[in-house]
């Protein structure tokens, strides 16, 4: 999909979609070269409601069909109504026009370059795996602005995300017949075909993680017949500074192993690598952006199943770190892959470490679908997630890793249990995870309720990336 900005004196005659203030529409209407707006007005009954949808044809030559799309009292909006207005946008016009020009005169300057990119992230289609196909044509969203707000450059940023976030929706949606640790090793090694002077890619197999001494990972790995991989992805290595390292849980289908999970939803758990899915689309948006960083993707992929090889309650394993851990629940499994990619990484020197990860159901019940959970003792590195988040309406909210909540990992037997009890069970695995994080600066995101929908819109949401990238683009730029 192509975005740009559009001059008003190159306006091609295609459809204009146009943002309207519910106060003096008459006037609004006569700017955009309607003869008898107020006539037309009373003929519509059209009010600029917030989210109302209008269409008008051959009122300007310029423009042979007009969609007009309120935005309520604009003094009064708010980033939240944004998403909204863009979908409202997009199922009107994806089916009938390759090329739409939107007008952004009556909307608030500040939210010119998240609408943008909410419009962008709204063109989304996934029907790969459907017989017949939807007639969806747009191709090219132009903008109307005469503001400073939206700039050709922040329109490539935009194009960039949402070329990640499309990659990570792809992967997430794949079923996990067709999506398994090998696949997502082959796409790592495809984009890195495709920015070959960019991307450098090294896969570790089963083997190389129980020469390493990653036990924890193989506890989750072995009882599939699909081996795990560790898929590292270094982007521009040749640059000196320290990396951000971005590590992503990339459990592709999570039965819940000898803890086996209740049948009902079971098939959303093709969705438990949405981490993975989230550092590759940060690794293409890179690639399509070339911002001057550099940047260390590790995937953390493994299939977790039962089987007569599978790790049972109560196992004990040591992990790369040298601490054992007690496995008291299968299906607490994301942690384990995560702990010896953490301790992995650390061979990159990193500058710091954001992992990534649909790790805990308790997340969701805490924080629902909206934001997504950010653990980090680091106040300076959580308080630039929370504005790269609050940049990009890709939010995140802080909650706590206090020590407290360490003695409830402890075990009788082991250094440490994998589950922390009934209580605080974002925080608890959370803590974990810091337990092998303690060697550089770390942040966790739970993503567990934002990486997908349920229900009639099921489906990946590619989040975090527009966050990632957020947060990786305002790096560079200091």
């Amino acid at each position: 999909m192509k975005l740009s900005l559009l001059s008003e004196s190159t306006t091609p005659a295609i459809p204009l979609i146009a943002l309207l203030d519910e106060r003096n529409l008459g006037q609004q209407l006569l700017a955009f070269g309607f003869s008898a707006p107020n006539a037309w007005l009373e003929l519509s009954q059209f009010q600029a409601k917030f989210n109302e949808l209008q269409t008008a044809f051959q009122q300007n030559e310029r423009y042979p069909a007009f969609y007009l799309l309120g935005l309520g009292d604009k003094d009064r909006f708010n980033p939240s109504q944004i998403g909204k207005l863009a979908q409202t946008l997009i199922k009107a016009v994806q089916k009938k026009s390759d090329h739409v020009v939107i007008d952004l005169s009556a909307l608030p300057h500040q939210y010119h370059y998240p609408f943008a990119l909410a419009v962008a992230q709204a063109n989304y289609t996934h029907e790969q795996y459907k017989s017949s196909k939807a007639t969806a044509k747009l191709q090219h969203i132009s903008f109307r602005s005469a503001s400073r707000e939206l700039t050709e450059e922040k329109l490539a940023l935009i194009h960039a995300i949402v070329k990640g976030q499309n990659l990570t929706r792809d992967l997430g949606n794949a079923p996990g017949n067709i999506c398994f640790p090998e696949y997502l090793a082959e796409q790592a090694l495809a984009l890195a075909k495709e920015f070959p002077e960019q991307l450098k890619v090294t896969i570790l197999t089963e083997q190389d993680m129980a020469d390493l001494g990653m036990n924890a990972f193989l506890a989750v790995s072995k009882g599939s017949e699909r081996e795990g991989r560790v898929v590292i992805l270094e982007y521009l290595a040749h640059r000196e500074e320290q990396p951000v390292v971005l590590v992503g849980k990339g459990v592709t289908f999570d039965t819940g192993g000898i803890s086996l999970k209740p049948a009902a939803t079971m098939d959303e758990m093709k969705f438990d690598m949405c981490g993975a899915a989230s550092v590759l689309g940060v690794m293409r948006a890179l690639c399509e952006s070339r911002l001057p960083i550099h940047v260390v993707g590790a995937l953390a992929c493994a299939e977790n199943m039962p089987s007569g090889r599978a790790t049972r309650p109560g196992d004990v394993v040591t992990s790369m770190s040298g601490q054992t851990i007690e496995i008291l629940n299968t299906d607490a499994e994301g942690r384990l892959v995560l702990c010896d990619t953490l301790t992995y990484i650390k061979r990159y020197n990193p500058e710091l470490v954001i992992d990534i990860a649909t790790l805990t159901g308790a997340c969701v019940v805490a924080l629902g679908k909206v934001v997504s959970g950010l653990f980090s003792t680091d106040d300076a590195l959580a308080a630039d997630l929370h504005q790269a988040g609050e940049q990009s309406f890709d939010r995140v909210w802080r909650m706590p890793v206090y020590e407290d909540y360490q003695e409830l990992l402890d075990s009788t037997i082991a250094d440490m249990g994998n589950i922390g009890g009934p209580t605080g069970g974002a925080i608890t695995a959370a803590c974990f995870l810091q337990r092998f994080s303690k060697d550089y600066r770390w942040a966790h995101l739970d993503i567990a309720g934002t990486a997908w929908l349920s229900g009639a819109q099921k489906g990946a949401t590619g989040r975090p990336v527009p966050l990632l990238m957020q947060f990786l683009a305002n790096r560079s730029q200091a």
